[in-house]
């Protein structure tokens, strides 16, 4: 017991003190900025004629991509060490999360590199967004079913 109490005070000791409000500032303003900018995007991409869905898909699409590219130059993972969950919670972050393994990994070969690792971390978020959505189904189809 008195090992553990010792531990705690050696990690709770070393460990790099944050300061919230700064942090969640940043992560509010960078995670805000990449929502502007999609916003941006699908406004322009209405008004180069594409309907209002087209223009989500293609918003999402830029997005993707986008975050894949600044991944693979390195840039995506600076901003998130700053940004911290403002770069998680948009698209952006998702597609980092599928290109980071892939390009980590692809050294080991497309097999038991890239496809081995690629859903190493999005791979929860998939599952427990799936469970999610059929558990929310469930409930609304079983509470639609003593609706009268």
């Amino acid at each position: 017991m008195k090992d553990r109490k010792q531990y705690a005070e050696t990690v709770k000791r070393n460990s790099p003190k944050s300061n919230c409000q700064k942090n969640c500032l940043k992560a509010f303003l960078i995670g805000g900025s990449i929502c502007a900018a999609g916003e941006g995007f699908k406004e322009l991409y209405s008004f180069l004629g594409f309907s209002k869905q087209t223009a989500g898909t293609l918003c999402s699409v830029t997005l993707i991509f986008l975050g894949i590219l600044l991944t693979a130059l390195r840039v995506y993972d600076n901003v998130a060490k700053h940004a911290g969950a403002g770069t998680l919670v948009p698209i952006t972050g998702f597609a980092n999360a599928m290109a980071s393994p892939a390009i980590e990994f692809r050294s080991e070969g497309f097999i038991t590199g890239t496809g081995a690792k690629l859903f190493v971390i999005s791979g929860p978020v998939i599952v427990y967004g799936i469970a999610s959505a059929v558990l929310y189904g469930l409930i609304l189809y079983t509470v639609n079913l003593f609706a009268v």
